[in-house]
C-alpha cells in the first residue's frame, strides 16, 4: 500500500502557491555552511530511514515545520508592520506605538479627498463665506429676476419712488411697523429681521412669509454679523447658534405697502399706486383694521418680536378661515382663578355665554339651510300662529293708514287684492295663550290664567286679586280676535261633487 501524503507535504503546496516573487532588495545572501557539517546533517541514519519505511506513520506535525525539507522553497520574508493613518484598532498589539506610520499611496495628480462629514452642521450653518445667489424666481411660471443690493430688481413705480429712498428710509413722516436696523459690512441700508414682518402681515413664521411672496430675498447673516447684532441688542444672545435671516425694509415696503406702516392707508401709503387703482382699492381705507394704533402716542414696535410676546398674537383663538355655517368657535381662555379675581372672571364668562348666544339667535334669524329639503328654515318664534280674514266692503273708504292708502274701485274688482297686517300679543300675555303647541291632553286645559281654579284665587289678597282679573281679562280679549277658522279664516267644508265622488251622506 502506497504512502499517504501528510500534513507536512500540504504545507509545503500550499506556500507554493503563496509565495510570491520577491524584490532583489528583500533578498539577502546566505550564509554558506561548512561542508563537513553539511554532509553529515543532511545524511540521514540508515537505522532512521529504515524504520520510517517501515512504519509507515507520519512525523509529529511539530517536527515537520521545524525542519524544513530539502526540496521545499525558501519561505517568503515576513512583511514590515507599519500602522495605518487614522482611528487606531480597539485591541491593540503590544508594539502598536513602536511601529512606523504608513504613508498612504496616491496619485499626486489626483484631487485632495476631503474627510468628515458634508453639509450644514448646526444650527449657524457653515462658517465661512456662503454662497450668493444672482438671480431668484419670482412667480410659480419659473421667470428669473436679478438680485442687486440684498434685493430682487422690479421695475420701479414713479409714484411708490416718492415715498421711499434707495436705502430703505420711508419719505413724508410715515414710519414702519417693525424694527428697522443697519448691518455691519453692508451700509446704510435699512434691513428688518424676516420673522417681524412675517408676523406683522399675519403669517405665523418666515418659511411662509417668503414661499408666497417670492418677490422677497431672504439673507442668512453670517457670525461677524450675527455677533454685531447681539452687541447692538438687535437679537439676544441665545440666537447665536441659529441661522439669523434678514430681509431689506425697501423690498417688504414695496411688497406690501400700507400694510407695514403705521396707521397706513391704501394708495396714500401704498408702493404700487397705479396697481392698486387698476384693482379699484378704495383710496384712504385702512389697511389693517386692527391695528392698535392711537396718533400722537409711540407705536409698540415691540409686539412683533418673539423674545417680546409676539406669539401672543396668535393667541386669540379665531380660525382663520370662516367656518361653513359662520358660527365661529372659539377656543376657551385658560385663566388662572383666584380668591382675588374669581367674580371677575365669573362675570366675563357670563357676558362671554350671553354675547356667544346673542350672536347665534340673531344669525338663526336669517334662516337656516337645510340640505335634505332644500328650504329656508326659520325659528317658530318668526313665524305666525293665528289667522284672521276681514272682507273690506267699501275699498275706497279712508283707511287711516299711510302704508294701505283707498283703492280706486275698478282694481278690486278686477283682482284680488290682500293687505296683511302682522300684529303682536300685547305685553305681558303668556306665550302659552297664542303658542299653539301640541300638549297632551291632561293639561290641554291648562293654557294660560283661565286654568287657575277658583279655590286658589280665593287665597290671593284683594289686591293680587284685582291684578290677576285685569291679566285674565286682556287674555281674554285677545283669544276674542281669534275665533274658529271656519268663521274668522272663512274656511268652509270642501263641496264634493257626489257623481265624480260617491260617498255616503248619511
Amino acid at each position: 500500500m502506497p504512502r499517504r501524503p501528510g500534513r507536512a507535504a500540504a504545507k509545503r503546496a500550499a506556500a507554493k502557491l503563496e509565495s510570491t516573487p520577491r524584490a532583489l532588495e528583500e533578498i539577502e545572501d546566505e550564509v554558506m555552511p561548512d561542508a563537513g557539517a553539511s554532509d553529515a546533517e543532511q545524511q540521514p541514519e540508515p537505522e532512521q530511514q529504515e524504520n520510517e519505511d517501515e512504519s509507515g506513520a507520519e512525523p509529529e506535525e511539530n517536527q515537520e515545520s521545524d525542519v524544513p525539507s530539502v526540496k521545499s522553497p525558501t519561505p517568503p520574508p515576513q512583511p514590515i508592520r507599519k500602522r495605518r493613518l487614522g482611528r487606531p484598532p480597539k485591541n491593540r498589539p503590544p508594539d502598536w506605538d513602536t511601529l512606523p506610520i504608513e504613508t498612504p499611496h496616491r496619485d499626486p495628480n489626483d484631487p485632495p479627498r476631503r474627510r468628515g462629514r458634508g453639509g450644514w452642521r448646526g444650527r449657524g450653518g457653515r462658517k465661512g463665506a456662503s454662497y450668493q445667489p444672482t438671480q431668484q424666481t419670482i412667480d410659480k411660471e419659473g421667470n428669473m429676476m436679478d438680485i442687486i443690493d440684498d434685493e430682487v430688481a422690479l421695475p420701479e413705480d414713479p409714484e411708490g419712488e416718492t415715498k421711499v429712498d434707495k436705502l430703505g428710509h420711508l419719505q413724508g413722516g410715515r414710519e414702519y411697523r417693525c424694527r428697522t436696523f443697519t448691518v455691519a459690512g453692508r451700509g446704510e441700508r435699512l434691513y428688518m429681521l424676516s420673522t417681524e414682518p412675517a408676523r406683522c402681515v399675519g403669517f405665523r413664521d418666515s418659511y411662509l412669509f417668503f414661499t408666497k411672496h417670492k418677490r422677497l430675498y431672504k439673507i442668512i447673516v453670517d457670525d461677524d454679523e450675527k455677533r454685531d447684532m447681539i452687541e447692538r441688542e438687535i437679537i439676544p444672545h441665545s440666537y447665536k447658534g441659529r441661522a439669523i435671516g434678514i430681509v431689506t425694509a425697501r423690498s417688504v415696503f414695496r411688497e406690501f405697502g400700507a400694510l407695514i406702516i403705521v396707521g397706513g392707508k391704501r394708495i396714500i401709503d401704498d408702493y404700487e399706486v397705479a396697481k392698486a387703482r387698476a384693482e379699484g382699492v378704495v383710496e384712504g381705507e385702512l389697511a389693517d383694521p386692527n391695528d392698535k394704533f392711537v396718533e400722537g402716542e409711540e407705536y409698540n414696535k415691540n409686539q412683533y418680536v418673539a423674545w417680546h410676546g409676539a406669539s401672543a398674537v396668535y393667541h386669540s383663538g379665531a380660525p382663520s378661515v370662516p367656518m361653513q355655517n359662520g358660527k365661529v368657535d372659539i377656543k376657551k381662555r385658560r385663566v388662572n382663578v383666584t380668591d382675588v379675581n374669581w367674580q371677575l372672571e365669573h362675570a366675563r364668562e357670563a357676558s362671554r355665554f350671553n354675547a356667544e348666544i346673542g350672536a347665534i339667535r340673531r344669525q338663526n334669524l336669517s334662516g337656516v339651510y337645510d340640505v335634505h329639503t332644500n328650504m329656508m328654515l326659520y325659528p317658530a318664534t318668526m313665524q305666525p300662529t293665528h289667522a284672521r280674514f276681514e272682507q273690506v266692503a267699501d275699498s275706497s273708504a279712508p283707511t287711516g293708514s299711510a302704508r294701505f292708502p283707498p283703492l280706486d274701485p275698478k282694481i278690486p274688482r278686477n283682482f284680488k287684492v290682500i293687505d296683511v297686517y302682522m300684529e303682536t300679543p300685547p305685553a305681558g300675555l303668556s306665550p302659552a295663550v297664542y303658542e299653539q303647541r301640541e300638549a297632551p291632553g291632561f293639561l290641554a286645559e291648562f293654557q294660560g290664567l283661565g286654568a287657575v281654579s277658583k279655590d286658589v284665587l280665593d287665597e290671593l289678597p284683594p289686591e293680587c286679586r284685582k291684578a290677576f282679573e285685569d291679566a285674565l281679562d286682556k287674555e281674554n280679549s285677545w283669544k276674542a280676535k281669534w275665533g274658529p277658522e271656519s268663521t274668522m279664516a272663512h274656511r268652509r267644508p270642501p263641496i264634493i261633487d257626489a257623481a265624480i265622488v260617491p260617498y255616503s251622506r248619511i
